[in-house]
């Protein structure tokens, strides 16, 4: 009786994923931003812990792949678009002819999340680290700058909103490689990337919600710096 109940729960927290998702696009229709931001805050938590209680419990099941890889397209692709969807409507709000369909591109980062998601499920280099931006941190950056930066934002001309978007877009399915929060051990020598990513982000989040989006941004930045830093290496050698 046990195992039939424990082989659920994984699918059953991607389901509570998947569930605060639709929340999400709701609250950003109803510029609720700061509701739509927190449920994508309890998606990725329920997207951390549908896979860390399948390794737990070893309850890997069938459909639970392809499940969570649904409600990921959904709480980070889908909402976050929805988000920027209403975003653009408020700041093209007045405007007449073509102008009033450029909120739907928004939704291209439904579109490219994915294909993020459907290139990570199959490709094997990603176990340790990643090719593109994870969904989770897209998904997080547009919620939190909304929410946290909504005035200034409406100062901005759309078409730079729409560029930054775009750029969003390909980061999400580029082959840039960005590192993983995942600690091998407490060594700084192993961990010295992730301990520097942990000290500047703490220091970022004094600067409240926004803060969050400056960390996506840092994370970002990093990955390009490591990056770079190997293929000079690489072309030293």
């Amino acid at each position: 009786m046990a195992n039939k109940f424990t082989k659920h729960i994984p699918n059953t927290i991607t389901c509570m994923n998947l569930f605060s998702g639709c929340i999400c696009c709701v609250m950003a229709i109803w510029h609720f931003y700061d509701y739509a931001l927190l449920c994508i805050i309890l998606s990725a938590i329920f997207d951390f812990f549908d896979g860390l209680a399948a390794r737990t419990l070893n309850a890997h099941s069938i459909i639970g792949k392809d499940i969570d890889s649904l409600a990921d397209d959904i709480s980070f692709g889908l909402a976050p678009g929805a988000i920027m969807f209403s975003f653009l409507s408020d700041l093209l709000i007045g405007e007449e002819g073509w102008l009033e369909f450029v909120p739907f591109a928004a939704f291209l980062i439904a579109v490219f999340s994915a294909l993020r998601l459907a290139k990570f499920n199959n490709d094997s280099r990603q176990t340790t680290s990643f090719y593109g931006l994870p969904v989770p941190a897209n998904a997080l950056f547009w919620a939190a700058l909304v929410s946290g930066s909504y005035e200034w934002l409406l100062s901005i001309p759309w078409w730079v909103v729409m560029i930054a978007i775009l750029i969003s877009c390909w980061l999400l399915v580029s082959e840039l490689p960005m590192f993983s929060l995942k600690f091998k051990n407490l060594s700084w020598a192993d961990n010295k990337v992730q301990f520097l990513f942990l000290a500047v982000s703490a220091a970022l989040l004094f600067f409240g919600v926004s803060g969050i989006a400056l960390i996506i941004l840092w994370y970002i930045a990093l990955s390009v710096a490591i990056w770079m830093y190997n293929i000079s290496n690489s072309k030293v050698e």
